[in-house]
């Protein structure tokens, strides 16, 4: 079985006054709070998220 491809993301700007959609996303993502970093898998719905507040992310492929 292939292992999966994995993407480091990290919240470098707050979510204080921004959309409740772009708030949702970051919770999705597994995101808590500034400078959190979570490993998600690499899926076409988290890239979507990811590219929606992709100016809050900072994210790196593993």
């Amino acid at each position: 079985m292939a292992e999966s491809k994995k993407l480091q993301v990290t919240l470098v700007k707050s979510m204080n006054g921004r959309l409740k959609k772009h708030q949702a996303c970051a919770r999705g993502l597994g995101l808590r709070r500034m400078h959190h970093t979570v490993e998600v898998i690499d899926t076409p719905e988290n890239r979507g998220m990811i590219n929606r507040i992709s100016y809050m992310l900072k994210c790196v492929e593993i």
